[in-house]
Formats: structure tokens, C-alpha cells, sequence
């Protein structure tokens, strides 16, 4: 089985795959830039989708057609990119063999690859999404068996994040903010020394700015960009990052980026972990430390720009689960009328794969059309007890998950019975009555995670 990701960006479609020492890689293509991927032209007519493609048309005629596709869209507004994402692909095929295709949002992605190194386990993860176009900030809570992305905030400034970073220190340079002209300016970056001279400069303009805002830290088609340049741009990059946290974390201010509770020390309740190209640029990435985040890290010294599509990879090889959906079917046991006899059955109210943690509540349905159930028997002073299970329909095994006694209604009462999932990973039971009235939750608690471990496992 193949399987790659693929995340078109601002200015890069990129794909990778499992290379042959069993980790993430690039897929080498024609046309690409070594360690970017293929460049996304400035005027792309319809932008993302043309560039997904092309950058797919020249994957298959390297390798041929994979077998699975997870593509990466951003949080806000990712149903509209997946639907896009799955329709160009699949399109692509023609009358032929398609690929499984799949979605996966950017923090999910990223937090995919943490999971996959085991350096992301339980807890609070904000994902700073940096890139050239916008600062994006998701506040993500990771538990055994899901990832939910609680809020998601976006700072994208009218003439880009990133790009206005290096069109400031280009323009000083007497240079235009293309292709060629940020790759003049990587390359700088890139000169031994170079990030040692950067953070001397900006460390000693602190303090003496008359000083040493004229010093020179990169030379770029012999033009000097100075200190007081990167200053000036590195506050405006801050600004953004601050505010798009303050935002997606809902404490109203726009000056601060401080985490809550602390997030210090090896609690990983508030750690921030930036990705995108904008975080290579490491005065930038180092202010979130300043405000007293834990950083977390990315394995093995993955590029930042690249940890998106590395998750993805590894989702579509099966290294790793997506976790963005709970994994099992939800039932409870039911009684149904057959030949006037009331007879014991489950009825399934969520099918494996639908409850997605901080979604809708999911009710159960029959041809498209949500059930209607009676709380009963009528008349009684209490419920009858009812159970409610975990199912994996491949393996045949079940697991309870709690026995509730719900409230009796009349003979006529009818309600739609459903199941929310809580960002935090616990579910509860909802009876939402067909007449105006209020619907009722009933905790369950956290959901079983892993059935193929989980003591409570058996036979369904």
C-alpha cells in the first residue's frame, strides 16, 4: 500500500511519502525546489487547485497512483477545502483507478506527527501555523483516542505574514519579493554564522538601537539588510502571532501571548508547538518561549514548513491514526416491537468514524431520517436501565461504557436520541424531544479509546 500527503501552500505544493529508511521524505520531482517542493506560480488563476494538480500530475508520472491521498486544509473553513481537495483529485482519474482520498487539517496534521514520535500524549497543544500568507493559531486537546481543535484564530494581514517579512528585507536589499529573489535571500539565511550574527545584533539593538539598527546581518546580492530592517519587520510578525493567539484562546486582549496555567515546566497542558516557513525564522519562533510557552519540539529536527505534510504521510501509510474522528460505533440497547412482542436489539446511534470531538451531536438515523424512540414503558415510576456500548464492526467486539436510567416521559413522548463528543474526549447521551421542548444530556464519561486493549473488550 502507498500513501502521501500533500499540502499546497502560498508558495510551495508539496508531497511526501515513506522513504525507504521508514520516515517521512519529500517526493522528488521534476521541477521542484530542493526541500520546498514545486513553486506555486504568484498569479495561479485558481490557486490551490491548480497547484494541487500539478504538483499530483507530476507525482503520478514519477511513481504512479498511490493508493491512499490525506491532503492538508487549513482549520478555518476545511469542510469547503476537503470537499474541493477530494473533488480535483478525484477528477483527475478520469474513469480510472482512484486514490482514497481524505482531509486532515493542518494542527491535526502536525499534531499526527508529534503523536507518531510520542512526544504529543495527553493535553493542551496550541499549533501556530506560520506561513507565508497568515499566522494561524489552534488551540488542540489531545486525549487516548482523539485530537479536537477547541478554537482557531487567523491574522492574515492584506499584504501576507511571512512574505511581508521578506519583502521588507528584500526592498532594502534593492531586490523584488519573487522566486528569485527569496532564494537569494535563503541562501543568506542560510550562510555559516549567519543566525549567530542575527541574534547578536538584535540582542545588543535591544538595548543600544542608535547602534546597532545600522548593523549589517545579511548580504544579499551585495546589498546590506541590517538589523534595524529585521527589527522593525520582527515586531510586526510578533504583533500577529500575539494577537492570533490571544484570539484563539479567548482572552480578549490583543498584547499578549502568555499561556494558561503557566504552561512551564514538563506539564504539557499549554505547550506551543509553530510550524509553517515563517517559523524557520528563529527570533520569531523563540518569542512564544519568552512569554513563558513550553515549546514543543519537532522530532528529529523536521523542517517547520514541512511537519504538516509530514503527518499526513504518515496518516495515509497507516503509521498513525488520524485521531480526528471517534474510531467506534455507539449503541444502546433498545426494545422494538416485532409481531407484538417487545424484543431486545442495539440500536446504533453513531456509525464508526462519525462523532468528531467538539462537533455536532450525531443522532441515530434510518434511510437518512433520524429516529423516533420512546423513553418507557409508560407509567412506570423510573426508567428502565439502559446500557450504552462501544462497538468495532471489523472485529466483532464490544465494551461497555455506562448503564443510565433515563427519565420517563408519557405514551406519547418521542425523542430524537443522540451523542455529543466533548472537545475534552467525553461523550454524553442526548434526548432531544420532538415537541419545542429543551433536549436532555446524560454523561457517559470518556469513551474506550482502544478495544483491542481495553479490559473491558468482548464479544458483541
Amino acid at each position: 500500500m502507498t500513501g502521501i500527503g500533500i499540502d499546497i501552500g502560498t508558495r510551495y505544493a508539496r508531497i511526501a511519502r515513506i522513504g525507504d529508511r521508514g520516515v517521512p521524505e519529500l517526493a522528488e520531482l521534476p521541477g521542484a525546489v530542493p526541500g520546498e517542493g514545486l513553486p506555486v506560480p504568484d498569479a495561479a488563476g485558481t490557486g490551490r487547485e491548480d497547484a494541487l494538480r500539478a504538483v499530483y500530475r507530476a507525482y503520478r508520472g514519477r511513481y504512479g497512483t498511490p493508493d491512499d491521498v490525506v491532503a492538508v486544509v487549513g482549520q478555518r473553513g476545511r469542510l469547503e477545502q476537503a470537499r474541493l481537495v477530494t473533488a480535483a483529485l478525484t477528477e483527475s482519474h478520469g474513469d480510472g483507478r482512484a486514490p482514497r482520498v481524505r482531509a486532515l487539517s493542518t494542527p491535526q496534521a502536525v499534531l499526527a506527527l508529534l503523536r507518531a514520535a510520542g512526544t504529543a500524549t495527553r493535553g493542551r497543544y496550541v499549533v501556530c501555523d506560520l506561513g507565508a500568507a497568515a499566522a494561524e493559531a489552534s488551540v488542540c486537546v489531545v486525549t487516548a483516542g482523539a485530537v479536537a481543535v477547541a478554537a482557531t484564530a487567523r491574522h492574515a494581514p492584506a499584504d501576507g505574514y511571512g512574505a511581508a517579512l521578506d519583502a521588507a528585507l528584500l526592498a532594502e536589499a534593492g531586490l523584488a519579493a519573487d522566486e528569485e529573489g527569496r532564494r537569494a535571500l535563503a541562501a543568506a539565511r542560510a550562510e555559516e554564522g549567519a543566525a549567530q550574527r542575527l541574534d547578536l545584533a538584535l540582542e545588543r539593538a535591544e538595548d543600544r538601537p542608535e547602534r546597532w539598527d545600522a548593523t549589517a546581518v545579511h548580504r544579499v546580492a551585495g546589498r546590506d539588510i541590517t538589523a534595524g530592517t529585521v527589527r522593525s519587520a520582527l515586531r510586526r510578525l510578533t504583533a500577529g502571532l500575539d494577537l492570533a493567539l490571544s484570539e484563539a484562546l479567548g482572552d480578549g486582549s490583543s498584547g499578549g501571548a502568555a499561556p494558561p496555567g503557566g504552561g512551564h515546566g514538563d506539564d504539557p497542558d499549554g505547550a506551543l508547538v509553530a510550524v509553517g516557513g515563517t517559523a524557520r525564522f528563529a527570533p520569531l519562533a523563540r518569542h512564544p518561549a519568552a512569554a513563558g510557552w513550553r515549546l514543543a519540539p519537532l522530532p528529529g529536527g523536521t523542517d517547520p514548513s514541512l511537519a504538516a505534510v509530514f503527518g499526513a504521510a504518515l496518516v495515509a501509510a497507516g503509521r498513525i491514526d488520524p485521531a480526528d474522528r471517534y474510531p467506534y460505533a455507539v449503541c444502546v440497547g433498545a426494545q422494538r416491537t416485532v409481531a407484538g412482542r417487545l424484543k431486545d436489539q442495539e440500536l446504533v446511534i453513531s456509525e464508526a468514524g462519525h462523532l468528531e470531538p467538539g462537533g455536532d451531536t450525531v443522532y441515530a438515523q434510518r434511510a437518512g431520517q433520524r429516529l423516533r424512540v420512546a423513553v418507557g414503558p409508560a407509567g412506570a415510576a423510573v426508567g428502565r436501565p439502559v446500557q450504552v456500548r462501544v462497538r468495532d464492526p471489523e472485529r466483532g467486539v464490544s465494551a461497555p461504557v455506562r448503564t443510565l436510567a433515563l427519565p420517563v416521559g408519557t405514551e406519547d413522548d418521542r425523542f430524537h436520541v443522540g451523542v455529543r463528543l466533548a472537545v475534552d474526549g467525553t461523550a454524553r447521551l442526548v434526548l432531544h424531544p420532538l415537541d419545542p421542548g429543551a433536549p436532555a444530556e446524560f454523561p457517559l464519561g470518556s469513551l474506550p479509546s482502544d478495544l483491542r486493549t481495553d479490559p473491558k473488550g468482548g464479544p458483541s
